[in-house]
């Protein structure tokens, strides 16, 4: 198995080749992955890096990534083990809500929130939506405010709200793959980095990373990053009959955590007991 020290590295692209000649070209090169997707699952490893509390260097877990399930557009489940501690950090959204449980000690974390209450690209250390456009499945609206520059390698496309920068996304010129996604706050800062390498064809023109890396970032220090890092192995095109549906895109309730709590529209409404 591979683990944190041995954790593959995002590769940079370096080749240049021509890119899109306009939003509309790039938008539709996009929406041809995600208009292919189809569920599928994988397994792999997973390292964490964050920082406790009290604590002045970061710290670490290394989990095996025994079950990731993801059945488009929404509904996805990631289970990380670690011995002698199953279910170390479950992650898992449906069309209404989304939550974060992560065990061990020095976290203790359960986190949960309802995609009709959030209107910023601020929540949990590590949101669900983040990791779904992650993987290829965002949502690429062609009717919201996009742009297109070019820089290097990549192609940058800029989606704006209101005025204000929500998200770039970085897409490699030469094979059109996204390569890293910035997701903005409200304030315009960045809220997380998504970076995204080694890509597979699960199924006839639906592509997916294998390596995953996310960033999130503390408004309140910036020096203190959240980074989960997924190395993906067998992803494979699956069928979800409706009882695992049920039983994986449920979310269930909190027991014997330390830190419980809602985000509302990326605010923290503590529910611990």
């Amino acid at each position: 198995m591979t683990f944190a020290g041995c954790m593959p590295r995002i590769q940079k692209p370096t080749e240049i080749c021509p890119g899109k000649k306009s939003v509309g070209e790039a938008l539709a090169a996009l929406q041809s992955n995600s208009q292919n997707m189809t569920p599928f699952r994988a397994d792999g490893q997973c390292h964490l890096e964050f920082y406790a509390e009290g604590k002045s260097k970061p710290q670490s877990e290394n989990l095996t990534v025994q079950q990731l399930w993801v059945d488009p557009p929404t509904n996805i489940y990631f289970q990380g083990d670690k011995t002698p501690l199953p279910r170390a950090m479950i992650l898992g959204s449906n069309d209404e809500e989304f939550w974060l449980a992560i065990r061990p000690k020095e976290i203790s974390l359960y986190v949960w929130g309802r995609w009709s209450e959030q209107d910023s690209s601020e929540g949990p250390a590590i949101n669900p939506r983040t990791l779904l456009e992650a993987l290829g499945i965002g949502d690429i609206d062609a009717g919201q405010d996009w742009s297109l520059s070019n820089k290097g390698p990549y192609d940058i496309l800029t989606k704006r709200d209101r005025g204000i920068i929500a998200k770039k996304m970085y897409i490699f010129s030469c094979d059109y793959r996204v390569r890293k996604i910035e997701f903005f706050d409200s304030r315009g800062k960045v809220a997380a980095l998504a970076e995204l390498d080694r890509y597979e064809e699960v199924s006839d023109g639906f592509f997916v990373p294998a390596l995953i890396k996310v960033t999130t970032y503390d408004q309140s220090n910036e020096e203190k990053p959240f980074i989960f890092t997924l190395n993906l192995q067998r992803i494979r095109p699956t069928q979800i009959n409706e009882q695992q549906r049920n039983y994986l895109f449920t979310r269930k309730p909190p027991k014997g955590f330390k830190n419980v709590g809602r985000i509302v529209n990326g605010d923290w409404i503590d529910e611990s007991e």
